[in-house]
């Protein structure tokens, strides 16, 4: 079995993780994005102790719906890991879940991390992926992975620019010969869009409802910018009636949705504003030029490149797979690690 360990290096797939906040995606070398599932864990705890009874999809099923000896929790808050234990489980559970096949294969791991984490965040990272079972485990900045895997040209001496919009935060970043001239992370994401469409309703309509809710009215019916009619589509929604505590249904409208997401979008679209001050003259010229790629999940929010659009006055594009951008980016930085050796951060 020893003379397997040491060929198990020889035939391993290598990976790369884009572990986000809301959901987790696994690239295997050669073979592309395999695995795609909610980042969510459900435990059962008894006499104080731990065990994991679901993952993924199934996991996400209970959040909000668990008995009092069932936990579900999110591992990852705005990008980085709030609870390390959960966390390495999960990330153990994608690995073993990929590698069906092999028991004694280690591979290599690239991560990608958000350009605001700290040197302590990073290595929490790091050493749960080393936990779970990897090789080796590289970090990669995740605006950096954003931008490769929406097929930009980091590598020339142009500037790039790309607006990642995750779970947990939103990274503006210019790039110019595959590094970040200028990056900032703003905790603001898809998360904190749902939080907004939640307390909304319980002020304007005392409705009180779950996150599942809120994140189903958001890729529904959510929108940037109010419709040109004043009130667009509408769905039903159901909750519990804060006035005399009964669940009932209420209809609402984009235009309200609208209206409870103005702060998040305003918020993205200053830190865009803010990314464009500071960059260099020369580079904000190629800006004008090539315009504004957005990425990550929170791209697909309706009329969210228009919105950016009005206030920049630039071109805004929706990269093609926005959702998958980030891994396929840092699947890419795998296949192709000689070239982009500077992005990738083995030590720290």
């Amino acid at each position: 079995m020893a003379l397997f360990g040491n060929l198990g290096g020889l035939f391993t797939s290598d990976m790369a993780i884009d572990l986000g906040t809301a959901n987790t995606l696994v690239y295997v070398k050669g073979r592309g994005v395999i695995l795609s599932e909610p980042s969510v864990v459900a435990y059962h705890v008894k006499d104080g102790v731990k065990k994991v009874l679901a993952v993924g999809e199934d996991a996400k099923l209970m959040l909000g719906r668990t008995p009092g000896s069932i936990e579900a929790i999110r591992p990852m808050r705005e990008g980085v890991i709030a609870d390390f234990d959960t966390a390495e489980e999960m990330i153990k559970h994608f690995i073993r879940k990929v590698h069906k096949r092999s028991t004694f294969s280690k591979p290599k791991v690239i991560v990608c991390v958000p350009h605001g984490a700290t040197p302590v965040e990073k290595r929490a990272i790091r050493s749960s992926v080393l936990a779970a079972g990897a090789r080796r485990a590289g970090l990669i900045a995740e605006p950096i992975a954003a931008a490769i895997g929406a097929g930009m040209p980091i590598t020339d001496p142009t500037g790039n620019m790309v607006v990642d919009i995750g779970g947990g935060t939103t990274e503006v970043a210019v790039l110019s010969l595959g590094d970040i001239v200028y990056a900032r992370s703003v905790r603001v994401g898809g998360d904190r869009m749902d939080e907004a469409i939640i307390s909304y309703l319980r002020r304007q309509q005392n409705l009180l409802i779950g996150e599942a809710t809120s994140e189903r009215i958001k890729t529904s019916i959510g929108t940037a910018r109010m419709p040109d009619d004043g009130r667009g589509q509408s769905m039903q929604i159901r909750g519990r009636d804060l006035l005399n505590g009964v669940p009932k249904e209420i209809e609402i409208s984009q235009a309200q949705v609208a209206e409870a997401l103005a702060e998040p979008v305003q918020q993205i679209c200053e830190a865009v504003m803010t990314a464009l001050e500071t960059t260099p003259p020369d580079l904000a010229a190629d800006i004008v030029d090539r315009g504004v790629m957005l990425t990550g999940g929170g791209a697909l929010l309706g009329d969210l490149d228009l919105a950016l659009r009005e206030q920049t006055g630039l071109a805004v594009s929706i990269a093609d797979e926005s959702l998958n951008c980030v891994a396929l980016g840092t699947g890419k930085a795998l296949e192709y690690e000689k070239l982009l050796r500077h992005a990738i951060d083995y030590e720290s």
